[in-house]
C-alpha cells in the first residue's frame, strides 16, 4: 500500500543511516526485500552510518537467501567494505557462514583476500576463530596469500596457534608455501605462541619429524 504511493520515498533512512532495505534484510523478510527492490529508487549499496550495507549485513548474519537476493540485483556492489574495510566476505568469514561464503566466493567480482584496516584478511580472521570449514574453502583457492601477515605480523597460521585452533592449525600446514615459522613484529614465531599458551598438541605438528636412529652394534 505505500510502496503504492507516489508520495513515498523507499529508500528514506533513519538516524543510523538503515533504509527500510537495510531492516528488511536484518530481519531476513525476503519478501519485503523483493518488493522493495521491485521498486524504482531503491539502492541496494545503501549503507548505514557505519558503511555497512544491506548486503554485508546479510553475509554479517549468514542469511543466504538474502545474499542471493541482492546479489541478484544488476547494480549491486558485492565487495563494497564497511568503515573498517570489512567486505561481505570478510564478515560470513568471521561467523564461519560457510554457504553465505561459497555464494559470495561464485562471483568473479569478489575478492577472497582483501585486508580490512587492520591487515585482517578473511582467511586470517577464520583461522583465529577456528572456522575450520571456511578456512578450507579458502585455501583451496589460487587467489589467497595464506602467509598474510595482519598489522602486527601476524600470519593466519600464528593467529591459529595463538587462538588453539588445532585443527585450523594443521589445514594451514597442509597448504602449500604456508611459513610455519614466520614471527610477528615482536619476534614471537608460531612456536613461540604454541609454547606460551601450552598447546602440546600445535607443538607437535610444528616440531621437525625426527630422524630414526641406526644401532651400531
Amino acid at each position: 500500500m505505500l510502496l503504492g504511493r507516489g508520495d513515498i520515498n523507499p529508500d528514506e533512512p533513519d538516524e543510523s543511516g538503515r533504509t527500510p532495505l537495510w531492516w528488511a534484510t536484518f530481519s531476513e523478510h525476503e519478501g519485503i526485500m523483493e518488493m522493495l527492490l521491485g521498486r524504482g529508487g531503491v539502492n541496494p549499496n545503501e549503507p548505514d552510518v557505519k558503511g555497512q550495507t544491506p548486503l554485508g549485513l546479510a553475509a554479517l548474519r549468514g542469511y543466504e537467501g538474502a545474499v542471493k537476493l541482492l546479489l541478484g540485483q544488476d547494480d549491486i556492489s558485492p565487495d563494497e567494505p564497511d568503515e573498517d574495510g570489512r567486505t561481505p566476505l570478510w564478515w560470513a568469514a568471521r561467523y564461519g557462514h560457510k554457504g553465505a561464503m561459497k555464494i559470495l566466493l561464485g562471483r568473479d567480482d569478489v575478492n577472497s583476500d582483501t585486508p580490512d584496516l587492520g591487515d585482517e584478511t578473511p582467511l586470517h580472521c577464520a583461522a583465529w576463530y577456528g572456522h575450520e570449514g571456511v578456512v578450507e574453502m579458502l585455501l583451496g583457492r589460487d587467489d589467497i596469500n595464506p602467509n598474510w601477515p595482519d598489522m602486527y605480523g601476524q600470519t593466519p597460521l600464528l593467529a591459529a596457534i595463538r587462538g588453539g585452533c588445532e585443527g585450523v592449525a594443521k589445514l594451514l600446514l597442509k597448504r602449500h608455501g604456508v611459513n610455519s615459522d614466520t614471527p610477528d613484529y615482536l619476534g614471537q614465531t608460531p612456536l613461540w605462541w604454541a609454547t606460551k599458551n601450552g598447546h602440546v598438541g600445535v607443538i607437535a605438528l610444528l616440531q621437525p619429524p625426527t630422524s630414526p636412529t641406526h644401532s651400531t652394534a
